[in-house]
């Protein structure tokens, strides 16, 4: 696919690719250059509120030292 480059500096991503990669107005894309100096367009999720009840709710609550135990136990593990 080829798409040209405005004075502005802006491209737009030819239709497939939107369709493809289900993007669209308000959509947020990562622009990443390899080492071999190809770049990438990576498609950035949705809005992290989506993510919410996907973990269910601790079964108790944990006091301050228990967390930092916990995180002590498993950075020991590195």
């Amino acid at each position: 696919m080829i798409a040209t480059i405005t004075s502005k500096g802006q491209v737009t991503i030819p239709a497939a690719a939107r369709k493809k990669l289900d993007l669209h107005a308000g959509s947020y894309v990562d622009f990443v250059m390899t080492d071999d100096d190809q770049l990438l367009l990576i498609p950035v999720c949705e809005s992290i509120k989506k993510l919410k009840g996907m973990v269910p709710a601790p079964s108790r609550t944990l006091s301050l030292a228990e967390m930092d135990q916990a995180i002590a136990k498993g950075a020991g593990k590195w």
